[in-house]
């Protein structure tokens, strides 16, 4: 097997019903791979930031499934095998269950997931 990032590999730093992240830190990016069953919606836990959306940029690839993202803009669908760039200012909504690969700047995430888990308690 190779040196490669796996799913078994990685630190689980959230797991909830719907959803599960795991990650690693490389060169001051997060690098995690995601799960999220069909119906998830970032949109109750991403309440108190900016706009009550996602304030943290994310590069990635969708493995499996579907997500439609929501922004001020508008809403766009991103299918298995697309890759992505999603600004600031955005919402998830899981359309099947799914699984991908997000990088995204380590301390920008760190905040996110911060805000996350205030919002969990």
């Amino acid at each position: 097997m190779g040196d490669g990032i796996t799913w078994d590999g990685l630190e689980v730093v959230l797991k909830s019903e719907d959803t599960e992240i795991r990650r690693t830190d490389e060169g001051g990016l997060a690098i995690c791979l995601l799960r999220l069953a069909r119906g998830a919606h970032t949109a109750p836990v991403f309440v108190g930031l900016p706009g009550d959306r996602c304030q943290c940029p994310h590069w990635g690839h969708i493995i499996r499934g579907a997500i439609r993202v929501h922004t001020a803009d508008g809403a766009r669908t991103f299918e298995e095998g697309e890759s992505y760039f999603w600004a600031p200012g955005h919402n998830l909504e899981a359309l099947t269950d799914c699984e991908y690969l997000e990088i995204s700047p380590a301390g920008d995430y760190d905040e996110l997931m911060a805000h996350v888990a205030r919002r969990a308690q």
